[in-house]
């Protein structure tokens, strides 16, 4: 063996000797780590069950549409029904349907098919059992890209949708609710 290899094993069994001493010792004094095991999540308040970060972080509120498609796929039906057992569990949110694009096509045609998209959603949920007064669907099209990615891959991620909970309704919400 080299000498600079038998260094290498050296450092290496010297750093995780050294290690395991400071583990052994660690018992309160200066060197202890707080216990984060059950911290809250970074950017998260309330990660309770019926939160919105408990849907966000367990249920999840994005739907992945094909090129050019607004029909509901097997994998996006999963997370549908994840969403309406949620939601019927937990009657107190109002939902808004968010679709969106980034296909070929004009840009009228891009809101025309985001607000199909989210509209397929809600029927999936409506026939999953959660009432449509609760829900309403904004297409966005273009508008609100994601950006941090190359093209091909935003392209995918925009072809979305978005199931935000909200308390009250906004100005995107039908007057008749």
């Amino acid at each position: 063996m080299n000498n600079w290899f038998r260094r290498a094993r050296l450092g290496i069994f010297v750093a995780g000797m050294f290690s395991f001493a400071l583990a052994g010792c660690n018992t309160g004094g200066s060197f202890s780590s707080p216990d984060v095991t059950n911290a809250p999540v970074a950017g998260f308040v309330d990660i309770s069950s019926g939160s919105e970060e408990d849907f966000i972080l367990n249920v999840g509120r994005r739907i992945y549409f094909p090129e050019g498609s607004a029909v509901v796929t097997e994998e996006a039906r999963m997370t549908i029904e994840k969403q309406a057992t949620w939601l019927k569990k937990n009657k107190k949110w109002l939902v808004k349907i968010q679709g969106h694009a980034d296909d070929p096509g004009s840009e009228a045609a891009q809101k025309t098919l985001s607000t199909a998209r989210a509209n397929a959603v809600m029927a999936e949920l409506v026939k999953d059992g959660v009432s449509p007064k609760r829900m309403w669907v904004k297409g966005y099209g273009v508008e609100r890209p994601v950006t941090d990615c190359d093209k091909l891959t935003c392209q995918s991620q925009n072809r979305r949708v978005v199931v935000n909970l909200r308390e009250e309704f906004d100005d995107s919400a039908p007057a008749s609710r």
